[in-house]
């Protein structure tokens, strides 16, 4: 994932020839600053600064040499404002290069080192520093964290290599300390020469170099690309413009003294970003497109241990290189311009912006209808499908029909296809719809279990067909799914039972009462007579007992104390007999209680 990438300046690059500035001693510390490019230089350690010492704070400690310095190079530089403050050293992936950084004012009492680092280079890495790797490299064990500084700190570098190889290396200074303050992070006041700092550039560039001295009678312009000094020839202005990487030399010659003066112009390489491909695909929610994916694109045949590629949603925040993209960027629907900007590892300042390509992430249809329909049976058919439809999708039914919705009237299967359309790609969905068909709900019957005389009984609504479509409710309380209903009292009662599709709703009445299944007319006290309990809260209630050929046996009221077993005073024999229940509804009506079970046995 690339982070949020803050403005690098660089001030080194791999020197392309032999010549490069070496500085063994930590007295005579190479002075750097703002604009300042240090290019790969160390041969050998010259005086040992740690005086014979066998370790010196984190650095590595001493080698068969006797010295804890190798290959060595000092630099020192001042800070010129506060800030967050970091550097990179480049070097080739082959080689183990080491620092140790002190903050100091005095070279002979360095004191404790502030950051160092001295891992031996097995990962094959091409940077290592203060700060943030410029690869993205989260997890690497070759930075140091950033260094918080104030104005007028003085600090010394030392740049070491441990490797039997030795190409150089670059130094680039990094951090939010040159956002706030681009010209005068560094304090350059240390740096004492008539060219100025060395500088850093980028090809194509044309440097002037200014050597105007008062007095001057003439000056003469050297170059040295790696085979010492040669004289310039033609070159005897003040100025003088170069375009490729070489240490230069002015000697002003004026009536009073001659002036030597150096200084070193490098130039990198620009990158070129290759076109990039637009990309159309379908959108999904939570969608991460991986930006990544597109350097092999705009890098071609360049490196990617030499460039970096960075994608940005303006093009000025990529001509600027800032606030660049997540690499595992969430992408919304619809189209954006992605900008590109191929930086140079060595010289942030040299970069390619001219690239950019387009996201087109295509809105996949969503379908919101129910996966389930039920076609009321009183009503015979139902529309199913997307009743909000997107009017820039065309819809597709399994059975051919191309509207979002339709009406059927048969159960089954139907399947509807939402396709989106844009930049010559399609996205679509698709989704299946079961119907079913829900019948008027009916109670076939309704049990009422009775033990004994119980003035709590349970009710039990039986219907016909499928109960799992129905729900049920005694009276005036809650639907429920379960048809049994328990503690219910004796009397006049309604159930309901309505579909949970809404197909319909019955009401009936019922009525609750308690009565012996069988009862023992024998002498012995127990179960003498028949009777219902629960009468009383009936209107106007009569019982009427039949034998089993229809015989008109015994009629009681609420009043009656039950039946004894016996027609005009003479006993009947042990058998079954049938009884009904009548009373006066809520409208005055003489009904008949349903559901009753309406036989009980005497057993003599």
């Amino acid at each position: 994932m690339l982070k949020l990438v803050t403005r690098t300046l660089i001030f080194c690059l791999f020197w392309q020839f032999s010549h490069a500035q070496v500085e063994q001693d930590c007295v005579n510390a190479i002075p750097i600053c703002s604009n300042t490019p240090i290019n790969g230089g160390a041969d050998g350690y010259g005086i040992d600064d740690f005086n014979g010492a066998f370790s010196n704070g984190c650095f590595e400690r001493q080698l068969s040499s006797g010295v804890i310095e190798s290959n060595s190079a000092w630099y020192h530089f001042r800070t010129g404002a506060s800030g967050q403050l970091g550097f990179n050293i480049g070097h080739s992936s082959d080689e183990d290069w080491d620092f140790v950084l002190y903050r100091a004012s005095d070279c002979g009492n360095l004191g404790e080192p502030v950051r160092c680092n001295f891992w031996d280079n097995s990962d094959a890495k091409s940077f290592l520093g203060v700060g943030e790797d410029p690869t993205g490299d989260m997890n690497t064990i070759y930075y140091e964290d950033w260094l918080e500084v104030s104005p007028g700190e003085d600090y010394y570098l030392l740049i070491n290599n441990f490797s039997n190889l030795n190409s150089g290396f670059s130094i680039q200074f990094t951090g939010n300390i040159w956002v706030t303050n681009p010209t005068d992070a560094l304090d350059c006041s240390i740096v004492d020469n008539l060219l100025g700092a060395p500088i850093a550039a980028c090809e194509g560039e044309t440097i002037t170099l200014d050597a105007t001295s008062t007095g001057a009678l003439s000056y003469e312009w050297y170059s040295d690309t790696g085979n010492g000094f040669q004289l310039i020839s033609g070159a005897t202005a003040a100025s003088y413009s170069v375009t490729t990487s070489a240490q230069y030399r002015v000697v002003v010659t004026t009536a009073m003294e001659t002036i030597v003066s150096d200084v070193q112009v490098g130039f990198n390489p620009v990158p070129v970003t290759e076109s990039l491909v637009d990309e159309v695909f379908c959108h999904v929610p939570d969608m991460i497109f991986d930006l990544e994916e597109k350097n092999i694109e705009a890098l071609g045949a360049q490196s990617p241990d030499d460039f970096v590629v960075s994608y940005h949603a303006t093009q000025t925040n990529a001509n600027l290189g800032i606030y660049p993209l997540l690499k595992q960027y969430p992408k919304g629907p619809g189209q954006e311009t992605i900008y590109v900007r191929t930086t140079s590892l060595l010289n942030p300042d040299c970069f390619d912006a001219s690239q950019s390509f387009v996201l087109d992430a295509i809105e996949t249809p969503e379908l919101t209808f129910s996966e389930e329909a039920v076609i009321c049976e009183s009503i015979g058919y139902i529309e199913i499908g997307e009743t909000l439809p997107n009017p820039m999708y065309t819809y597709q039914w399994s059975t051919g029909q191309q509207t979002p919705t339709i009406t059927v009237t048969e159960p089954g299967e139907y399947t509807l296809t939402a396709t989106n359309s844009s930049s010559g790609s399609s996205c679509e969905t698709s989704k299946t719809i079961v119907v079913g068909i829900s019948t008027l709900p009916n109670i076939a019957d309704v049990n009422v279990d009775v033990q004994d005389l119980r003035t709590n009984n349970i009710v039990t609504i039986i219907t016909e067909g499928n109960t799992t479509n129905f729900e049920y409710r005694l009276d005036d309380g809650a639907y429920q799914t379960n048809n049994v209903f328990e503690g219910v009292t004796p009397g006049n009662h309604k159930v309901y039972l309505r579909d949970i599709n809404g197909c319909g709703e019955i009401v009936d009445d019922i009525v609750v009462v308690g009565f012996l299944s069988t009862f023992s007319p024998n002498g012995d006290v127990l179960n003498e007579t028949w009777r219902i309990e629960g009468l009383s809260e009936l209107s106007s209630p009569i019982v009427t007992i039949y034998d089993r050929y229809g015989k008109l046996i015994k009629q009681m009221t609420e009043f009656d104390a039950g039946w004894d077993g016996s027609f005009n005073g003479k006993p009947l024999p042990s058998t079954d007999y049938w009884f009904k229940l009548s009373y006066v509804d809520e409208n005055g009506i003489r009904v008949n209680a349903k559901y009753l079970q309406s036989h009980f046995s005497l057993v003599r």
